[in-house]
């Protein structure tokens, strides 16, 4: 039996908000990847100086939360294990692949409570209360039927109902069950809300928002005017598979553990590290398509490069077909008889460049001159916001590709791209040679890694899609 108002707050740690977890993902798995593997004591210093070059202004305090609280304990970026930290699996995967929506579908996928993200007073609490529950399958199943009822859910439901509804936490109420008061609830117009006598509407909904934030992150779900919560139609195959995991139990059992001693609580802790990090076998299942971000098929006015084509292949082609298309618009725009100097070199290795096009502006003595392009590409749900102070970002380079830069100099760019949903970002990033002389990026040798700010973009391109 589903009773709706048992209510019970499933605390999740604070994170930031959606463009800022999108901007600092990569940070962390970068810092992550450099400083790993180490003595777990040398570990908070390393990541917290790295950190530093990013974050300047932040406190000692901010930093180790940074590190434990977010990179840490939520998201399983690294792990602990026989006095030396390690990158987990779910950060090499990302750093491989570049996808930020995949990681968190990995990340909601394997969400649970009780966890190891919280204090030990919360888990045992949790357990005390035997909450067993995988979250975020739940909701996704519920949202499922809410579809087919033709009921369109919104956050405060998703908080009502499933994410601090005791039954669902605890694993007695069915999925129908809870669709149905829903669906009962609205029919009588009854709004029913978490009220905490004596707390506010942000103590309230504050873990709800954070759940529902990761969801949305992975790309599942749309947010609507920050209220009424739909499907991601276009991630069906994800969506469908998480959701069907609704009455698995979690992959990772708490009530096996003894917290009522230090060394039981640091063997959870450990322990919860090194599984929470794993990704599994259906890992395929969760990669980002551009159409599942709601990007429209691109034409250079002659040739229409279909999306659902270049969702099969690696992001990195696909950034650098995309690239190819508008270096092909942008030079014809400028002398049509030079287009077939823009020469796609992307499976070629060892050039340094991806894409050979000319300078083809006005005003310039040699517009013919060649220009060589470094494309790098990254799927995220958000846009990276120039105008935010604090935003920095880091991407690798090869040896050859430097090399490239330092003999091409102002005739070689890194064209940035940002897959995002409804969107398409390129940054520009002329002449990296001489930026790095003059201190607006700094270029690490140690494979090569650039870190880069809005001082150093040289260009803005404007979306293809009109976003």
């Amino acid at each position: 039996m589903y009773n709706h108002a048992k209510q019970f707050r499933c605390e999740i740690i604070r994170g930031k908000s959606q463009r800022e977890i999108d901007n600092m993902l990569p940070t962390y798995a970068n810092i992550i990847n450099e400083v790993c593997p180490c003595n777990s004591s040398d570990f908070p210093r390393k990541f917290d100086e790295k950190l530093k070059e990013y974050l300047p202004n932040l406190a000692s305090k901010t930093l180790a939360n940074h590190r434990t609280e977010i990179a840490g304990k939520l998201f399983g970026m690294y792990f602990e294990k026989d006095g030396a930290m390690y990158i987990s699996e779910r950060t090499c995967k990302f750093l491989e692949d570049n996808d930020q929506p995949a990681f968190f579908k990995d990340f909601c996928y394997k969400m649970q409570f009780p966890n190891g993200m919280v204090k030990p007073q919360t888990i045992q609490e949790h357990i005390d209360n035997k909450i067993n529950i995988r979250s975020y399958s739940f909701t996704l199943k519920v949202m499922l039927l809410a579809s087919e009822a033709r009921v369109v859910l919104t956050k405060k439901d998703i908080g009502y109902y499933i994410l601090n509804a005791l039954d669902v936490l605890q694993g007695k109420a069915a999925p129908d069950k809870v669709i149905a008061q829903i669906v009962e609830d609205k029919t009588a117009e009854i709004e029913r809300i978490i009220k905490t006598p004596g707390k506010g509407a942000s103590y309230d909904y504050q873990h709800i928002n954070e759940q529902l934030n990761y969801l949305e992150l992975a790309n599942l779900i749309i947010i609507e005017n920050d209220y009424s919560v739909h499907l991601n139609t276009n991630e069906k195959l994800a969506i469908e598979f998480i959701a069907k995991q609704y009455n698995v139990k979690p992959m990772f059992d708490a009530y096996i553990h003894d917290l009522s001693t230090k060394e039981g609580r640091k063997k959870f802790e450990i322990q919860w590290g090194i599984e929470f990090g794993l990704i599994g076998d259906n890992a395929g299942i969760f990669k980002t398509s551009t159409t599942a971000l709601g990007i429209p098929m691109q034409t250079d006015g002659e040739t229409v490069i279909d999306t659902e084509r270049l969702d099969k292949t690696q992001i990195g082609e696909e950034g650098e077909r995309y690239v190819f298309n508008y270096e092909r618009n942008r030079v014809k725009g400028f002398n049509r008889r030079l287009i077939s100097k823009v020469v796609y070199l992307g499976k070629i290795q060892g050039l340094g460049y991806d894409i050979q096009s000319v300078v083809a502006l006005p005003l310039i003595e040699n517009p013919e001159f060649t220009k060589y392009i470094e494309v790098k590409t990254t799927r995220r749900v958000t846009a990276p916001d120039l105008n935010d102070v604090n935003w920095e970002e880091t991407f690798q380079i090869t040896k050859n590709e430097w090399d490239a830069a330092c003999q091409h100099k102002e005739y070689y760019s890194i064209y940035r791209v940002y897959f995002c949903r409804n969107d398409v970002v390129i940054y520009v990033i002329d002449d990296i040679y001489k930026q790095k002389e003059n201190g607006t990026i700094r270029v690490t040798p140690t494979g090569f890694k650039i870190d880069f700010s809005s001082k150093a973009i040289s260009e803005v391109i404007p979306s293809a899609t009109g976003g």
